[in-house]
């Protein structure tokens, strides 16, 4: 199984600048998108990743069924920035009817008017939805849900070609992973599938399920399925172990994918998009900052959150991150346990100005994992889930037929 490159295994030659990314409607100058991570790729976070480097700045999975029945959460999930430029939403959903109108609403919410939704309905309509056939957590898979829901052919059909009509104009994509395990996979049936009704792009983490986050992602899944798309003009994205710029270039190198999705990576380090942008337009990689820019960081997401969650709920989402920014850096154990529990700005600001800001950033780290790290496990699926590729779900007659290899 293919893992990540070392640094070096990167030719020390500049790439010739990658072609931007293209989605329906939408160019994406540099052909990275954010990956959808619960709890972390929220407004916030994700303006300021754009403040680094162009990128496709997805939100976190939202749950079809709650935006729909005008659950609050799912609502807060699904608001963005005043100033995101490109509006990109990842829809979960393990029933096409649920996404069909989910779909609908985003892509107009003056349906809004008369439903239970918390969306404005003069809200600006998404530009991007992204379909989640990925999630490997047993709360999602055990109802037939993210990387789970493949294996069901014709429901995996039903949902995208719902989702793509309803989304008209506006670009769908998917994201998955290899299959269940390793004697189901679905990665290259959904992917002709998913192509063939029409997205505007297949995102592969080259994982399955049952490996979660920890064995190496086997590259050689995302040139296999680059290869099972050729010449049905969808770009295919490779996702798994991008820690820095020359893991993209060498995903994009070794895979002849047409861009990268990255997760754990940016994790406590939004300038990777700036490195990223760098890399894929043949430029020099920027030097790593210093104890003093990754404290101005951290004081610039508490500032991002409380203005998106509010002082408190804001203040108490930045404490995972600062683990992440301070990976590898000497402040102390004091310091990290007292970040752990900030309240207010005052303490913040305390805090963060008894760090030594020359620390350089420690390289020894650069490639050590962040965010998940659970190791291979079962997968929780529905009673009787793999006895069947079949779920029973009505097609269409053209819908039919690409499920079943016409």
């Amino acid at each position: 199984m293919a893992s990540s490159p070392a640094p070096s295994a990167v030719p020390a030659t500049r790439p010739a600048p990658t072609p931007p990314l293209r989605l329906g409607p939408i160019e994406v100058g540099t052909p990275v998108v954010l990956a959808p991570m619960a709890g972390v790729t929220n407004a916030a976070f994700r303006t300021l990743c754009r403040r680094h480097g162009e990128g496709l700045y997805v939100s976190e999975m939202v749950g079809a069924r709650g935006l729909v029945e005008g659950d609050r959460t799912s609502h807060t999930k699904a608001s963005f920035a005043p100033d995101e430029p490109v509006r990109s939403i990842q829809l979960y959903a393990i029933d096409p009817d649920d996404v069909r109108r989910a779909v609908a609403l985003l892509v107009d919410p003056t349906r809004a008017i008369g439903t239970r939704s918390h969306l404005d309905a003069d809200a600006r309509p998404v530009d991007h939805i992204d379909l989640n056939f990925g999630c490997p957590a047993p709360k999602v898979t055990r109802h037939g849900g993210g990387a789970a829901l493949p294996w069901r052919t014709d429901l995996f059909a039903a949902i995208v070609r719902e989702a793509v009509a309803a989304a008209g104009d506006v670009p769908v994509t998917i994201k998955m992973r290899t299959g269940i395990d390793a004697a189901h996979l679905t990665a290259l049936e959904a992917g002709r599938i998913a192509a063939d009704l029409g997205v505007a792009a297949v995102a592969l983490h080259a994982r399955t399920a049952e490996q979660r986050y920890g064995p190496p992602a086997d590259w050689s899944a995302i040139g296999a399925l680059v290869e099972a798309l050729d010449g049905r003009g969808v770009p295919v994205l490779g996702n798994g172990d991008i820690w820095e710029a020359s893991d993209a270039l060498a995903m994009v190198s070794r895979t002849g994918c047409d861009g990268v999705v990255v997760g754990r990576g940016c994790l406590g380090r939004p300038w990777l998009f700036r490195d990223l942008q760098a890399a894929f337009a043949g430029q020099a990689i920027p030097a790593p900052p210093r104890l003093g820019e990754v404290a101005d960081l951290i004081r610039e997401h508490a500032v991002l959150l409380a203005g998106h969650l509010g002082l408190d709920v804001g203040l108490r989402e930045l404490r995972k991150h600062t683990s992440w920014y301070l990976q590898g850096f000497p402040v102390g154990g004091a310091v990290r346990r007292a970040l752990n529990q900030v309240g207010s700005f005052d303490e913040l600001d305390a805090l963060l100005g008894s760090v030594d800001r020359t620390v350089p950033f420690d390289e020894t780290v650069r490639r050590q994992p962040r965010g998940h790290t659970d190791r291979p496990k079962k997968v929780a699926l529905p009673a009787g889930w793999l006895d069947s590729r079949v779920h029973g779900v009505a097609l269409p007659p053209q819908a039919a037929e690409i499920v079943s290899g016409g």
